[in-house]
């Protein structure tokens, strides 16, 4: 349904309202605005069921407006790929208005996503951080921990940033033995997915554990568990990657068995 080309020759289509992290509703409940002739400062975004979509980036937003994780808590899987672009390049927008090497005011270009300083020519795209987000096993049990940001009762999987001159590889086992000191032996990659809050690319691993025996870090990690497939606590959203690859362990152990 997503088509990621700029629309760079179109004057209307719909439009997505963006402010503080929030999408304002639109008339038929959905975060697209009528269609409608485009505002020179709006950002063209792509094309969605091949109708043209531009973004405008608001100052400030109504307490009316949800926030992106309610939308896609709401929606659709299918729409994840419109509101993870939608929000990320807002997130840019916002945070690149000057030029982070002089300082300058800078200029959107028309042709791609990048913003241009006029004054030492510097030019800088949407921000993309990679992570890694790894759901560690021993046989059928997961392993599953708490951040102290996590909302009462919800535990997932564990993940972290790539740290410069690191592979992802590497980052797997890094965060692991960091946040609850646990050793691991086969890593196997699953899958990735942009996470727009506000500007990751989550990579997606298992790590099969060499110890069952914890030491959590206390900091990024408040408490941290073995749990079996019939008694899980409560998990993140369907949405997240993090979600999937447990469901992805948890059906694997469910055909093992039968």
């Amino acid at each position: 349904m997503l088509r990621r080309e700029l629309p760079l020759a179109e004057t209307a289509g719909w439009v997505i309202r963006i402010a503080e992290g929030r999408i304002a509703p639109g008339p038929d409940g959905s975060p697209l605005q009528l269609q409608q002739s485009w505002s020179s400062t709006w950002q063209p975004l792509c094309y969605w069921d091949e109708v043209p979509v531009a973004l405008a980036v608001e100052a400030q937003a109504e307490e009316s407006w949800p926030d992106g994780r309610h939308w896609l808590s709401r929606l659709p899987e299918s729409w994840f790929p419109l509101l993870s672009t939608a929000l990320q390049v807002a997130a840019w927008l916002r945070d690149h208005r000057f030029c982070g090497r002089c300082g300058a005011p800078s200029a959107r270009l028309d042709r791609e996503f990048a913003m241009l300083c006029p004054h030492c020519g510097h030019r800088n795209y949407p921000r993309i951080s990679p992570c890694i987000i790894t759901l560690v096993t021993h046989g059928e049990s997961l392993l599953l921990a708490r951040s102290p940001r996590f909302p009462p009762g919800r535990y997932s999987t564990l993940a972290g940033f790539i740290e410069p001159g690191e592979s992802a590889e590497d980052a797997v086992r890094r965060e692991i033995h960091e946040e609850v000191g646990l050793p691991v032996g086969r890593v196997r990659y699953y899958r990735s997915q942009a996470w727009p809050f506000p500007h990751s690319l989550m990579l997606g691993f298992f790590a099969e554990a060499a110890s069952r025996e914890l030491h959590i870090d206390g900091v990024e990690i408040v408490d941290a568990a073995w749990f079996r497939p019939g008694r899980l606590p409560q998990l993140p959203p369907l949405y997240s990657i993090s979600r999937a690859l447990i469901e992805t362990h948890l059906a694997e152990v469910a055909t093992a068995t039968r």
